[in-house]
């Protein structure tokens, strides 16, 4: 199986859904383009590949460019750590193929299975979270929800970006003011999904807990 749309087809098959328009549903995926991403018309991105292996239940690596196993490696009780997060002011959370792959964190206290972390990188974030800490999150891909308002927490934009930001009302309904811990306010953002942030461990203990699946 070396194509990728291939690859996306067989990781929705085996994960239960026998159409893509029943996996698009489940999700609150576009039905046009989880299609035509399926179907080889349209390549998907490796930031796309990430939302579909972590709905499907596989390595993005391996939905993305046949790298490494079908299925994440992982330990019991460790959740993956998905990326890094403000190595720049706008918060904005850096995914690559080759960045700290394997990397695995032990599920915070009250967590679940479907908990992820992120590393922070650099010093925009002083105050809430220092350079090497981790953020952890529940990552599942829900709407935001009136008791996040006011919190720092990690959204997805409409533009594929997924940042951490303090979450306020908009200019109608459905927009949202994204406030930095550093740097400017985006304004009037269109969300496709927030999270609560749920855990962050400091540098000092983030050092010692960090498990390689390598």
């Amino acid at each position: 199986m070396n194509d990728r749309s291939d690859r996306l087809r067989q990781a929705r098959l085996d994960a239960g859904y026998e159409t893509a328009a029943a996996a698009a549903e489940a999700f609150g995926w576009n039905r046009n383009t989880y299609a035509s991403n399926e179907n080889g018309n349209a390549p998907f991105s490796y930031r796309k590949a990430k939302d579909y292996a972590a709905a499907f239940g596989v390595s993005a690596e391996w939905l993305y460019d046949a790298a490494g196993p079908v299925r994440p490696s992982a330990l019991a009780g460790y959740v993956p750590i998905l990326g890094r997060v403000g190595a720049n002011p706008e918060g904005v959370v850096l995914f690559a193929t080759g960045q700290d792959a394997g990397d695995l964190a032990p599920i915070p206290p009250g967590g679940t299975d479907k908990a992820a972390a992120l590393r922070v990188v650099g010093h925009s974030m002083r105050g809430l979270a220092d350079d090497g800490a981790l953020i952890y999150f529940e990552d599942q891909r829900t709407p935001p929800t009136p008791d996040m308002l006011g919190h720092v927490v990690v959204v997805e934009v409409d533009t594929d970006e997924v940042l951490v930001k303090r979450l306020l009302r908009g200019s109608r309904s459905g927009l949202f003011d994204l406030e930095s811990v550093a740097g400017p306010t985006r304004q009037d953002a269109r969300l496709r999904w927030a999270a609560h942030i749920t855990a962050i461990i400091p540098p000092f203990q983030a050092r010692r807990i960090i498990q390689s699946a390598l």
